[in-house]
């Protein structure tokens, strides 16, 4: 009984032996990253591109968006007409709106970190 649990002890030490080692091989094997040493990997291209792409339409869509939602904060403030609510609605409608579209152009410093990262 004693010789059956070493056994399966023993078993099953080396086959997670095995697992660990294939594991650590593939993750740190030069070839998976960089696909026999190339200059600019396939992965890393296509994440560029993806990262180029994300970013010219996000610049793209939040420019148009920004400025109807500051021409919306300013006509409402305008025309409130001394309403004390709806002057604090469009000053929280103008702030929100420049404080998101400075992160969106701050996307643009982010998205280019990772990607010297990557590459």
């Amino acid at each position: 009984m004693i010789s059956l649990l070493k056994n399966k002890k023993h078993f099953f030490i080396v086959k997670f032996s095995i697992l660990l080692f294939l594991i650590f091989y593939f993750i740190f094997s030069s070839e998976v990253f960089a696909g026999l040493f190339d200059s600019t990997p396939q992965l890393v291209s296509k994440l560029n591109d993806a990262f180029d792409s994300i970013k010219k339409w996000l610049l793209t869509l939040a420019t148009p968006a920004a400025a109807v939602s500051v021409g919306v904060g300013v006509f409402m403030k305008k025309f409130s007409f001394g309403d004390e609510e709806r002057i604090r609605t469009a000053k929280k409608l103008i702030r929100g709106t420049l404080f998101s579209y400075a992160f969106i152009l701050a996307i643009d410093l982010i998205l280019s970190a990772i990607s010297s990262l990557i590459s």
